[in-house]
């Protein structure tokens, strides 16, 4: 029995998805490298139905900002492995459509090609499509990082990549410091080893969002499986490889996140940092030192390493990550832990408390930190007036904590509420540059006007962007990169830090003064795992009930409103309306609220709860806490049996 037949006939038994049949199909009839048919020959004769099914049910999808998937399986084959390098990456990306591999890597690269390539064809002189590429510590990630700027420059475009791995927000100033139509970032984040990323960025560094992502979308669908042939052999000889100079010119900018760069002068804050074996280092290192840091970095962590070998995960939300930093912080005596995820867009940290233990703070408090530090320095600095300004604002998401919605207004700043993902930010940051633009006219140069200058005529003719977070651990201090920037986040900390040290505080003290004068804010969050394409399916459940059957109680909690944002017409402050999306927002009878959302990065389904409460004076915050605690605790454990429930039903 042939491999075909043999697929067939489990097929035929129900052990094959119909979509995992044809996919199987069409790549044994698509003249593939001797390797790839082994590959699946060997699993088809290990019987390996479950694997298959995962692998080949669909095609990765190409969505709104890229693809992320495994390049190595649950059930590996002898041919892909092959010859297994020092650091543990096989040979070849394992085969499979629903894979990140070579197939459907250069598949996304000719598509994204042929949108650009048809975009600029609108505008006279524009050139060759210009790509830039960074690639993280990944396995894969360098070899995927010249795929694609071999596959690019063979199609007629003109291609950039870095001498080594750098971090995501380096390449969203790069493409804007290159003037390039598009960028390519090849990282999974903080994703497990075995997973990698293709993620695109658009011509002012952000992630791409409406009309482009679907016609990229629609155009990487559109390229056949034959066609990807041409481009498996790797030649750079036509791609440019950038250094010293691209490095420079990014920590030129990313070093303009601090306000006050004397605080960090004089107090000479010890730093721990890890950058927990990814791209930090390279940037961020660097960064704290010329602030005048004493930094110690974490020597188990500092090489990069795609096995990430000293955490279970490299993700710095997860305690775990910071165990070796704080550590060492403990030993040194340290004011701060500093940690960034493996492609550094990411930042978590730890602080001293008064009892001189180390204490971790969430992306929700930082976030809130560093806002009201921000929009009081600004004030003191003269940028904004002292009692604030409709045309400046701070922005963040609407599953990010709603204390930074009352920092905004008791500053009398607009507080901008947009989906989740930091390409929804930019996109804000977008529309306020070209309502400059458009007021200052063609002769208006913006990346040449000084940040000061910059801002000022923001406040008069648009909006000045203040700073922007989400909850995961991601901010961005101002607008001349794109993305959420982790190096930077480091910096502006590290300002904060000092600025509470000089006061005789530790930086808990200074969110308690932040409650006091707010009230008492507290989130969690229910991450729900389901790997494959079963899980996928019960995903799509619970997103599906929630919709057609919206919750009407958890215990004796009653909803009183359901904002479906996938169906209702919902506006940020700036009158805009906010893009369709499968979230849910729900209000309970308690105040509370939750959100509710399939992940974009990660297969899991995740829910956002928020709690809050007055707080009458010093005395009672304690009691306060704790409370809001023990209900959100009791709250959480009703969301997750309730949601399990409707993935199984």
């Amino acid at each position: 029995m042939t491999t075909l037949e043999k697929i067939k006939s489990a097929a035929a038994s129900g052990k094959l998805m119909p979509g995992a049949v044809d996919n199987l199909a069409a790549f044994l009839g698509a003249n593939l490298p001797a390797w790839a048919v082994a590959s699946i020959e060997e699993l088809v004769a290990k019987e390996a139905w479950s694997e298959l099914n995962d692998r080949f049910y669909r095609y990765l999808e190409f969505g709104t900002g890229g693809m992320r998937g495994r390049t190595i399986g649950v059930v590996t084959a002898t041919a892909e492995t092959g010859k297994v390098s020092a650091i543990g990456t096989p040979e070849h990306a394992a085969i499979g459509s629903n894979m990140l591999n070579d197939f459907t890597l250069i598949r996304a690269v000719v598509g994204l090609f042929r949108y650009t390539k048809k975009y600029l064809e609108s505008r006279p002189g524009a050139g060759r499509p210009k790509l830039v590429i960074a690639h993280d510590v990944r396995h894969f990630s360098r070899h995927f990082c010249e795929l694609a700027a071999s596959t690019w420059t063979r199609l007629g475009g003109e291609a950039f990549i870095f001498d080594g791995p750098r971090p995501t927000p380096q390449l969203s100033f790069s493409v804007r410091w290159l003037k390039a139509h598009t960028g390519i970032v090849i990282t999974a984040s903080h994703n497990p080893p075995h997973d990698n990323c293709f993620k695109a960025y658009f011509d002012d560094g952000a992630q791409v969002i409406p009309p482009h992502d679907a016609g990229i979308v629609a155009e990487v669908n559109a390229v056949p499986l034959g066609e990807l042939g041409a481009f498996l052999a790797i030649d750079v000889s036509k791609v440019t490889t950038l250094g010293g100079e691209a490095d420079e010119a990014y920590r030129v900018v990313a070093a303009k996140a601090l306000l006050d760069p004397e605080v960090l002068r004089k107090t000479k804050l010890n730093v721990v940092y890890t950058n927990i074996h990814g791209t930090g280092a390279v940037q961020t290192l660097p960064l704290l030192r010329q602030a005048g840091c004493d930094v110690h970095a974490v020597p188990e962590q500092l090489e990069f390493d795609a096995r990430f070998p000293t955490v279970k995960s490299p993700n710095p939300e997860n305690p775990e990550a910071l165990a070796l930093a704080i550590k060492l912080a403990e030993k040194l005596g340290s004011d701060v832990v500093l940690a960034t995820d493996p492609d550094a867009d990411r930042m978590a940290c730890a602080v001293r408390n008064r009892a001189g233990k180390m204490e971790l703070i969430t992306g929700n408090q930082i976030g809130a930190l560093l806002a009201d530090y921000r929009l009081m320095k600004y004030k003191e600095l003269g940028w904004i007036p002292h009692d604030g300004s409709a045309q400046a604002c701070i922005i963040n998401t609407v599953v990010t904590t709603q204390l930074q919605d009352a920092i905004g207004r008791g500053h009398g700043v607009k507080v901008i509420k947009t989906l989740t993902g930091f390409k929804w930010i930019a996109a804000k940051m977008r529309g306020y540059e070209e309502k400059l633009r458009a007021a200052m006219g063609p002769g208006f140069d913006y990346e040449a006007a000084s940040f000061a200058e910059r801002a000022k005529l923001l406040l008069l003719h648009s909006t000045f962007y203040v700073f922007g977070t989400e909850e995961s651990y991601g901010y961005l201090p101002n607008d001349y990169l794109r993305d959420k920037d982790g190096n930077s986040a480091c910096l502006m900390f590290a300002e904060l830090c000092a600025w509470v040290k000089s006061r005789g505080l530790t930086v808990p003290e200074y969110l308690d003064e932040i409650f006091l004068r707010y009230g008492f804010y507290l989130e969690g969050v229910i991450n729900i795992y389901y790997e494959g394409a079963t899980g996928s399916a019960k995903i799509k459940r619970i997103l599906e009930t929630y919709r057609a059957n919206p919750p009407k109680a958890f215990g004796e909690v009653k909803v009183t409103k359901f904002q479906d944002y996938g169906r209702e017409k919902i506006v940020d402050a700036d009158g805009e309306a906010l893009p369709s999306q499968d979230l849910y927002l729900v209000t309970l009878s308690s105040g509370y609220t939750f959100a509710a959302r399939g992940s974009g990065t990660e297969p899991k389904m995740k829910f956002y709860l928020f709690a809050s409460d007055r707080v009458a004076g010093a005395a009672e915050l304690p009691a306060v806490k704790a409370k809001t605690r023990m209900t959100l605790d009791g709250l959480i454990k009703l969301i997750e049996a309730d949601a399990r429930q409707r993935a199984e039903s």
